[in-house]
């Protein structure tokens, strides 16, 4: 028998940022704002080329540059 969000083709990942952000929300005011403080993040990464650290960049940018340059 598969997992439930396994059937309804959702990853892993996904079920899990679902699940968490739907016991966030049914937390009282105070430790909702808390928790939904603690679920917000920022992913930079740096391109590394001959042993050097390139500059950083944000992943939602360039996320969102490549979905620009792929629906193009």
């Amino acid at each position: 028998m598969a997992f439930a969000w396994k059937a309804s083709g959702l990853t892993y990942n996904k079920y899990l940022t679902v699940a968490a952000r739907v016991v966030r929300r049914s937390l009282k005011d105070d430790k909702r704002l808390q928790a939904e403080r603690r679920g917000q993040t920022e992913l930079r990464c740096a391109k590394w080329t001959n042993g050097r650290q390139g500059d950083f960049k944000d992943v939602a940018e360039l996320n969102s540059a490549a979905a620009a340059e792929k629906s193009s």
